[in-house]
């Protein structure tokens, strides 16, 4: 049973999901402005949950991008749980380095599920995190110490990174600004930063888009819906995956600050004037 939320709307949401999802420009951010757009109740628990669940096609683009890399980590691993030899590989390291960084946002992310899905969901959050972590950015691609590679990266490095993602869970922020910014601000060059904010994505949103299923209302979005935003995401994000990469190897992640600033003053003028509710 199709609800509130039409093909249309599911196509566009995926679009958006798709192209934002990697740029440090708030994917959940431009999710919640454009659900506002379409006349949706953007803090229905339904819409929140469609926010998170077409994230998934984001994923498998990112699995899909990254499959040798991903297949490579997760064989070590699996062979360093009990060969010794396998234990002295960067790889393995490197795997159990994604694993600790993921966990802190599952913790902060169950924990504050009331505040993240109520509350911070306003229009006014968005607005206010897109100009305020554009400074953040800027911050860090000052940073003259961008040399680390991803084999070079500690547990200590990547659990910080890890922590500095939980920020993401406000709308606005971005989760790979927020995790690419703590990189850069660690020593690790842009494409490893990068490199690493693409592999922390796979648990946090596969996880947030898992739980979120129990919060589907087919009254309110069918699953067909569900279907179609998620396979539109997976198609867009996979380009943008490849775009962003050949970017940040060139140009800085400051890049992104103009529109950043811009997108929280539209916003603001927006919400103000009465064109759409900070809260649906």
């Amino acid at each position: 049973m199709s609800g509130t939320v039409s093909y249309v709307d599911a196509v566009v949401l995926g679009v958006v999901e798709g192209l934002t999802e990697f740029l440090p420009v708030s994917s959940t951010g431009h999710l919640t402005v454009f659900e506002g757009l379409l006349d949706l109740p953007v803090d229905d628990k339904s819409v929140t949950a469609l926010t998170a669940i077409i994230q998934f096609g984001a994923i498998v683009a990112t699995f899909l991008y990254f499959r040798q890399d991903i297949l490579r980590l997760a064989a070590v691993w699996f062979r360093g749980l009990v060969s010794a030899e396998a234990r002295q590989e960067p790889d393995y390291r490197f795997a159990w380095c994604v694993i600790a960084g993921s966990l802190p946002i599952a913790v902060v992310g169950l924990v504050a599920e009331p505040l993240i899905t109520g509350p911070l969901r306003s229009l006014w959050v968005v607005a206010g995190a897109l100009i305020v972590w554009s400074g953040v950015l800027v911050w860090a691609e000052r940073n003259p110490a961008q040399k680390y590679g991803e084999e070079d990266l500690s547990l200590k490095q990547v659990l910080i990174i890890g922590l500095v993602q939980c920020v993401a869970l406000v709308p606005g922020v971005s989760r790979s600004g927020a995790t690419i910014s703590a990189g850069l601000l660690l020593g690790a060059s842009r494409v490893a930063a990068t490199r690493l904010s693409f592999f922390l994505a796979i648990p946090a949103l596969t996880g947030a888009g898992v739980l979120s299923l129990k919060d589907v209302n087919t009254d309110v979005v069918g699953w067909g819906e569900l279907a179609v935003g998620t396979l539109v995401s997976f198609v867009v994000a996979y380009a943008s995956i490849a775009w962003l990469l050949k970017l940040v190897a060139k140009y800085p992640i400051t890049t992104f600050v103009p529109y950043r600033i811009g997108a929280g003053i539209a916003v603001i003028i927006l919400v103000a004037s009465g064109v759409i509710s900070a809260t649906g």
